[in-house]
């Protein structure tokens, strides 16, 4: 039986340009699982995938309890007064029935009484020497949680491949649970290879610039639950760099690099990943982006962003991350977009997706999106400005101001705006 978990070609496809919806749906479609699956303490748990699904092992609440301070009693509630039986504090423990014609003083949290089955809030009551007077119209069952009103026992709370928040995590401690089954982080190597690039806080040189993509991609993996193995700058000589890859391939799910995805005579890095397994060259049908390197070696992945700082961001983003999630065991679900009125003008060519850096600005009429200036790909000024992305689609050719455009807001994507 293969122990292989990934396809022998997961991103072969027709060779033709690919619209948007078709790379991200070949990339969800064809990666799978590839992480291993641990138990993990609660406070470890916090944004990992979940790797089996969570039943409620009991019901919450566990018993009926008061949801206000007041009193418990019998609706529908009686003329007059009504002498205070028992006292019941959060904590207490099976309290005796309550008898009839009596209400009980109850705290936020305490188990409703045996005889009783409604509490009446304390300022809604009158108060006397001789006990109280409950208001009128309340219905039966006010201000009681009942048994297994929140969650019923044996109900699914949470799914595979649901990322874990801190109110996931309270519902898994509401039921008394310690420790939960996730799947291990992906294993990312990330490297940039050129003569030309130095690390940033060196020295540089006329012709050499400081590389500034392996910095920002380590940011970006750093929103998803994965190490990061940084490969630093490979020189451009085939042989180091053949060996560099073929080495954190063995011990990696993802090799991430950015730039040097075409073909010329110093791209070693993806004549290398030819070497080593199987890659393909995609052309998409957007902006910023277009070419993108997508290929394996056995089952770890490769991907090759584009070289331009904004265009790396955003494919990271779009293909990048939904990679991540699929090969984390994680969902990937599509980025929300919301409608909003553009406060701009602009024109763009038919046949591809764009997607411009914007911001959400507040006016008198409500919040309209904003569309910074430039379009050039390597002014990582308009990042630092966006709080999210602006789609245009393919048949688009005009926004006008006042018109409605999708927005992606950056923190969707563990980002923040």
């Amino acid at each position: 039986m293969s122990s292989r978990k990934l396809l022998n070609d997961c991103f072969a496809h027709g060779g033709t340009r690919l619209r948007h919806d078709e790379a991200v749906a070949l990339i969800t479609g064809r990666l799978s699982c590839v992480t291993a699956v641990r138990r993990v303490p609660l406070r470890a748990a916090t944004g990992r995938w979940l790797a089996a699904p969570v039943t409620a092992p009991r019901d919450v609440p566990l018993h009926r309890n008061a949801a206000v301070d007041g009193y418990a009693f019998a609706a529908p509630a009686p003329e007059g007064t009504l002498p205070v039986a028992a006292r019941i504090a959060a904590g207490d423990l099976a309290p005796r029935r309550l008898a009839p014609g009596t209400a009980a003083r109850i705290f936020t949290g305490a188990p409703v009484p045996e005889g009783a089955d409604s509490v009446a809030m304390q300022e809604d009551c009158s108060i006397t020497p001789d006990g109280i007077t409950l208001p009128h119209g309340l219905k039966r069952g006010a201000n009681v949680r009942q048994i297994g009103e929140d969650v019923a026992k044996g109900a699914e709370i949470l799914s595979p491949g649901a990322r874990l928040r801190p109110q996931d995590i309270a519902a898994l401690a509401s039921f008394g649970l310690a420790s939960v089954r996730v799947q291990a982080p992906v294993r990312v190597a990330v490297l940039s290879n050129g003569d030309e690039l130095r690390d940033p806080g060196g020295s540089i040189a006329p012709g050499q610039v400081f590389d500034s993509n392996r910095t920002m991609l380590k940011a970006l993996i750093a929103t998803l639950p994965c190490t990061v193995t940084d490969l630093g700058i490979l020189p451009d000589q085939a042989p180091r760099i053949e060996a560099a890859i073929a080495e954190a391939a063995r011990n990696h799910d993802l090799i991430l690099t950015s730039g040097g995805v075409s073909q010329g005579e110093e791209d070693h890095v993806v004549a290398a990943i030819d070497r080593l397994g199987s890659r393909h060259l995609w052309q998409i049908a957007i902006k910023p982006g277009r070419p993108m390197s997508f290929g394996q070696i056995g089952d770890c992945v490769f991907l090759g962003l584009p070289g331009n700082p904004v265009a790396a961001f955003v494919c990271f983003l779009l293909y990048a991350r939904p990679a991540i999630v699929a090969l984390g065991g994680g969902t990937p679900d599509e980025p929300t977009r919301y409608h909003l009125p553009a406060g701009f003008s602009q024109t763009k060519k038919p046949g591809r997706r764009e997607f411009w850096r914007g911001w959400l600005e507040t006016t008198p009429q409500g919040p309209v999106a904003r569309k910074f200036a430039r379009d050039g790909s390597g002014l990582i000024s308009g990042l630092r400005r966006a709080s999210g992305l602006i789609e245009v689609l393919e048949d688009e050719t005009q926004v006008t101001e006042g018109a409605a455009v999708r927005f992606l807001p950056f923190d969707q994507f563990g980002i923040q705006g």
